[in-house]
């Protein structure tokens, strides 16, 4: 035992399952969520006319805030999930400052390009609150199926997992949970 909190990161490529998993897995720890996509779609509401691109300024100013919110959780001595779409050279510079205030555990959500496509069509057409990302804009599909392959997974040294999404969970929810609890 450490003292430390733990910080699950919950990293993959859009479409991999990342936000189901994070929730379940905080609801079965026991501890907050903080996604990254959560908090932008919360900036939309006070943003009038925004329209959502890649690099976007809502998407800019949500790291800061993001990062932030995990600092504060952790500062207090709280276990966090935390969710986010990052690649390694976002994840890794801000992370590396918070190494002293948790114990980490990296959790990356793996599923196949086509699988990750459909679900993202399917969210965009089912949840209203998604205009708030890139992924709502036409011509995102074609963007999605090609960078999907070059997903650059978080590569801090820390425990990690990988777990398949394509069909509930590989490994199991229980086993993902005990890997967290470490």
């Amino acid at each position: 035992m450490t003292g430390l909190p733990t910080l699950v990161v919950v990293s993959g490529p859009a479409g991999a399952g990342k936000t189901t998993l994070a929730h379940r897995l905080a609801e079965a720890v026991g501890c907050p969520v903080v996604s990254r996509d959560e908090i932008k779609e919360g900036m939309v509401h006070a943003s009038p006319g925004f329209v959502p691109a890649v690099g976007d300024e809502l998407t800019v100013r949500t790291l800061p805030v993001f990062f932030g919110v995990l600092e504060l959780l952790l500062r207090a001595g709280v276990t966090t999930v935390a969710e986010a779409a990052f690649q390694d050279r976002v994840w890794r510079p801000r992370l590396e400052p918070l190494r002293g205030l948790a114990e980490f555990r990296i959790v990356h959500c793996v599923v196949g390009a086509d699988v990750a496509l459909e679900r993202i069509r399917r969210r965009r057409g089912e949840n209203p609150l998604r205009r708030a990302h890139a992924d709502s804009a036409a011509g995102y599909d074609a963007t999605q199926r090609l960078g999907h392959g070059t997903f650059n997974r978080v590569a801090i040294e820390a425990p990690a997992l990988e777990v398949d999404t394509s069909d509930g969970y590989r490994p199991g929810l229980d086993e993902i949970v005990a890997f967290v609890n470490g």
